[in-house]
């Protein structure tokens, strides 16, 4: 039987704060804010009014049926952040085993001819939040409102942009 978590509209605001004060309390202020479609779309702007931080958009659908051709490249923030040492967040609703991630670095390393991924070089330019972390994913995130164990396909949570 799936358990779902409910999300309230204040608790993401209060998510995007906590996720604003490290930003702040690390000394780390990125260029803009990359929100993943669809589930960092709102945490995206809402840190992005918080920070007064430009906000753009990136596409990655990987697991929605018949979605993934949606799937963008974007070979200028590829640039942006490997090559114009430009500061990025990356921020999704939740980060469960790290796909999305995954493809993002594998995609923007493929764009600037890079080899592999090189967690520091990665670090000082591109960092990865999300509000709901899983600490058992693939690409840890830099920044998060809370950890949750989501291996338990039981766990389903709910954002209040979901209902």
């Amino acid at each position: 039987m799936k358990h779902t978590r409910q999300y309230t509209w204040e608790g993401v605001q209060e998510a995007v704060n906590s996720i604003s004060m490290q930003l702040f309390k690390d000394e780390w202020r990125p260029d803009y804010i990359v929100g993943i479609t669809r589930g960092g779309l709102v945490p995206a702007v809402l840190l992005s009014h918080a920070t007064d931080i430009p906000m753009k958009t990136l596409c990655v659908q990987l697991e929605s049926d018949g979605l993934e051709a949606n799937t963008e490249r974007n070979a200028q923030m590829a640039r942006d952040a490997l090559k114009n040492n430009k500061k990025i967040l990356i921020i999704d609703d939740i980060n469960r085993g790290g796909d999305a991630i995954t493809w993002i670095i594998d995609d923007w390393q493929d764009v600037v001819g890079m080899s592999n991924y090189h967690s520091e070089s990665w670090h000082s330019n591109v960092r990865f939040a999300s509000l709901i972390d899983n600490p058992n994913s693939k690409v840890p995130m830099d920044y998060c409102n809370e950890e949750i164990d989501l291996d338990d396909e039981e766990l389903w949570v709910e954002f209040p942009w979901e209902s």
